[in-house]
């Protein structure tokens, strides 16, 4: 009886998780509502509080998800790079696979914004399971580097230019392209990392 009950919660939770993100995708973070959440996916706002004290925490939930998804396929192509420019590759190619999902690009700015204001959540969102963590490129990188070029500020470098492409293409510039941004972090990550 305890399995049965475990599954029927789960299968609530990832209604509610399904039902969250088609709604934010097509409304937005901000003009989502628990309450439409709720009523799409066919529960009483109950179930919802049953599993995220809030919004913001269902949010995180998706995304923790979602990383985890985009990192576990950039994992094991991790696992046979030679080099750092390889190393570097298949980072960009994990990053590429986040911008082609361009609808929940543009939610995930969204909720930055909306986390930049709200402290408690600002701090989680920090979290190198929510994001591209600096922390977590110079574990992949450091042991291809030839240089005492700081992994951390290559990894925030690189993660700059991502975000920046980001919202340059979420406002609809056309001023940069991906392939663009990519070459230029590809080559300032060996530049910087590489003995010349």
């Amino acid at each position: 009886m305890a399995r049965k009950q475990k599954e029927k919660s789960k299968q609530t939770m990832n209604d509610l998780m399904d039902s969250a993100q088609k709604l934010f995708v097509r409304k937005g973070y901000v003009a989502t509502s628990v309450a439409e959440i709720t009523d799409n996916a066919g529960y009483s706002k109950g179930n919802f509080y049953r599993y995220w004290a809030s919004k913001d925490r269902l949010f995180l939930d998706i995304l923790e998800s979602k990383m985890r998804d985009y990192r576990e396929a950039r994992d094991k192509k991790l696992s046979t790079a030679g080099s750092l420019e390889e190393v570097i590759n298949i980072i960009w190619d994990f990053l590429e696979d986040i911008v082609r999902d361009c609808n929940w690009a543009k939610v995930f700015l969204e909720f930055t914004i909306h986390a930049a204001r709200t402290p408690e959540i600002r701090g989680d969102l920090g979290l190198s399971q929510y994001r591209l963590s600096d922390e977590i490129f110079a574990g992949l990188i450091s042991e291809y580097l030839e240089t005492d070029f700081p992994a951390e500020k290559l990894g925030a470098l690189n993660t700059v230019m991502f975000e920046g492409f980001m919202v340059h293409n979420a406002l609809g510039t056309g001023v940069l392209d991906l392939q663009t941004v990519r070459d230029a972090a590809v080559t300032l990550i060996l530049d910087k990392g590489l003995k010349k």
